[in-house]
Parts: C-alpha cells; structure tokens; sequence
C-alpha cells in the first residue's frame, strides 16, 4: 500500500512497503557452523581463551625463535648470577631484569624465560596427541557400542569401568620406572614422551566413550538412520555416513576440555618424576625442583605454576563457550 502523493507515509506504512520491496529478495540459510560461529562470537570470554590458546601453540612452534631474541639457551648455566653461598639468584624477583625477563633458577642459573617457553612444547603436545589417541578410540568404541548394543554394548561398557576404576597414576609411576632407554625408536626424553602419550590417551577414552555411546543410542532410533535403512544402506554406511558426522560436535567440545586435563596430568606425573628426563624442560619438573628451594626463593615457583594455571584456564574457557555455542540447549 502506497501513502497519497504529498503526504509523509506513517511507520506502519513504510514498514509494510519495506517488507513488500524485501519480498523478492533471496532467502540464504544458514549452517549449524555459520550458527555455533555467530554465537560464540557473542562470548568475548571464550574468544580470550581461545585467543590466548593460539598465543600459546604458537609461542610452542616458534620457541626457538622467541628465546633466540628475548632468551637464552635453556640449558646454559649463568653460575655468575647467583649468590655464591645461598645458590639464589642475585637481585630481587628471582634475578628479573632486561635479559632475563622471569629471572634465574637457582643452583644453576638456567633462565626461567627460556625453560617456560621450552617447555610449553612438552605440555602442549603431550596433551594434543593423548587427547588425539582418546578421541580417536572413544569415539570408534563408543560408537560400536551405542549403534550395535548387545554383547558388544556390555563388553565395551565393562572394559570402560575397569579403565575408569584403575589406578592410572600408580600405573604411569611404575610403567616409566622399568621402560628402557631406546623405545619405538625413540631414546631418552622421547621414550618418556611416548609412554605418556600412550598411557594418557589410552586411560583416557572411556570419559569420551561413554559421551559419544549416549549420544549414538539417541542418535540412531532418529528417521534420517531409519531413512538410510529403508534405503538398503549397511551398518558399516549408516555409523560412518549417518552418525560420525552427527557427533563431531560433542566430540569436538570434549577434545577441548580434554586436553586441559591431559596437561595437568603430565605435569602431575613430571613433578612425581615419572615425566621427560632432564635437562628437558618440563613445567612440573620446575614446580618439582622449585619445591627446595621456594622458601629462600619462592619467584622460581610463580612462573611454572601460573604458565600451568593460564593455559588450563584458557582452554576451559574456550571449551566452555564452544559447547554453548555447539548446544545452547545443553548450557
């Protein structure tokens, strides 16, 4: 409806002659990305997390890098640095200054910047390829175990309760007491790398492999996998074809809340000695050698233990937000 030639059209008019001018434009949907992407973008939170995840992966990757302009190398000693009868370093705040920007350890002098930085690459990719082994077999076992149920459903859920019932730590201890040097190929701090990854991932899959087996057994009574059968499709189709894709999006949001839990591990078991072998550095070996010495000099504990708390909290806070964004539902 058009207004009379010299009158102004009121609000209700020119909202209808708007709506009737958008008519014939085009109407795009959107996908479940675009969607969860728009929502999450209205979580500044855990936009800071995961900006704050990047910053860490990348100061990982280029380690050698950043200490090569801002650092030292992280297994020099500067004996010179430190108080020749106390063994704590010179100056207030661990020995902070313009060349070492967290200071020095003491007893040896290595620099705390440095150390931080290296050992971010053994936190970080512990945690990423254990949470890779624990995906990949949660969700395979999960998902066998929800779409096929029966025996195969009791024996994957039996095995799932013994995992979740056995002492891990415990194990990991005595496990790394008795490995040999020279493993897979692998000598030294390598071979301990390799047995965490494995023995973190592998008591892992059970906390995924009950979310994704719920999530198949809702999954797979629903009319597309009854639409798929009608149709002649298999088992085999049906699970990696109909329900995989289906699942990714808890099976992405518990990767990332996994993998926050899988650095507190491997710092638990590297500041119980059970971790990569020194000189590596290792975060919890640093909270661990800092436990003599933290009355005398308690800085050379604040780095470790904040590099540790900032990177778990940043990924929960991106996990978090992910998942509301994935199922706003769920929150």
């Amino acid at each position: 409806m058009t207004a009379p030639i010299g009158t102004t059209p009121g609000p209700a008019e020119a909202q209808a002659e708007a709506i009737l001018q958008g008519a014939g434009r085009k109407i795009e949907g959107r996908s479940p990305g675009r969607i969860a992407w728009t929502r999450l973008k209205r979580d500044k939170i855990a936009l800071t997390g995961g900006l704050v995840v990047i910053l860490l992966v990348l100061m990982a990757v280029f380690a050698p890098i950043i200490v090569h302009f801002l650092g030292h190398d992280p297994n020099e000693f500067h004996e010179n640095l430190l108080d020749p009868d106390l063994g704590t370093p010179k100056g207030s705040f661990g020995g902070m200054n313009q060349h070492f920007l967290l200071g020095v350890e003491p007893v040896n002098g290595r620099d705390v910047f440095s150390r931080i930085v290296y050992g971010s690459r053994i936190s970080l990719l512990v945690a990423f390829l254990a949470a890779m082994v624990s995906v990949v077999l949660g969700s395979l076992l999960g998902a066998l175990a929800g779409f096929l149920g029966g025996w195969i459903d009791a024996a994957i859920s039996r095995v799932m309760d013994l995992l979740l019932a056995f002492p891990q730590l415990l194990f990991t201890i005595a496990l790394v007491s008795v490995v040999p040097d020279k493993l897979w190929g692998l000598t030294g701090s390598g071979v301990r790398m390799g047995v965490l990854i494995v023995v973190i991932g592998f008591f892992g899959w059970p906390y995924i492999g009950r979310i994704v087996r719920g999530q198949t057994i809702s999954l797979r009574e629903r009319e597309f996998v009854d639409a798929a059968r009608s149709l002649g499709a298999g088992r085999g189709y049906i699970l990696i074809r109909e329900l995989l894709p289906n699942l990714a999006a808890p099976i992405l949001v518990y990767t990332t809340l996994i993998i926050p839990s899988n650095i507190l591990q491997e710092a638990a078991l590297s500041f119980l000695g059970a971790g990569v072998k020194p000189p590596t550095p290792s975060w919890g070996k640093m909270l661990s050698d800092a436990v003599s010495t933290y009355q005398a000099d308690p800085t050379y504990m604040v780095a470790p233990g904040l590099a540790i708390f900032i990177t778990v909290l940043a990924f929960n806070l991106f996990g978090d937000g992910l998942r509301d964004a994935l199922d706003p539902k769920g929150s």
